[in-house]
């Protein structure tokens, strides 16, 4: 196994461990997030609020196993850059909240926002070179492993 190999899986368990574990909270309770998706004036916020969640249970445990990495990993792409323009990218402004605490919600929800649109970058860059040798991708033959 070279480095290179190693290195790719540990950074699938890493951005498989964010989407599986917010995925499936959602699941179990999708009220705070169809509460979000409600205030960005989406429709039919609670079966958005479920589809999230299965989406991101089932994307991050096909990144963790590296299964369908390419066309995953490029669907999470776009999610996170879409979830980072449509939640986090406004001002936060809740009524009877200091100024000062709502510039620091701001502030996170921006920081939010980065961090959505840099785990898209990391996303592509998997999409383009693959899952790696440790992967189901590669044992089937349909993902390119990265070489030493």
């Amino acid at each position: 196994m070279s480095q290179q190999n190693a290195v790719v899986l540990v950074g699938r368990i890493l951005l498989a461990l964010m989407f599986v574990t917010a995925g499936y909270p959602k699941l179990i309770d999708p009220s705070g997030t169809a509460g979000m998706i409600a205030g960005a004036g989406l429709p039919a916020a609670t079966a958005l609020a479920y589809l999230a969640g299965i989406f991101e249970l089932v994307s991050g445990l096909f990144i963790l196993v590296g299964f369908q990495t390419k066309v995953t990993a490029y669907l999470l792409a776009a999610f996170c850059v879409f979830t980072a323009l449509v939640f986090h990218s406004g001002a936060i402004a809740v009524p009877d909240f200091p100024e000062a605490a709502n510039g620091l919600l701001t502030l996170f929800n921006s920081l939010m926002m980065w961090k959505n649109i840099t785990i898209a970058g990391g996303f592509l860059v998997l999409a383009a070179f693959g899952p790696g040798a440790l992967s189901l991708d590669a044992r089937v033959g349909t993902g390119k492993a990265v070489t030493a």
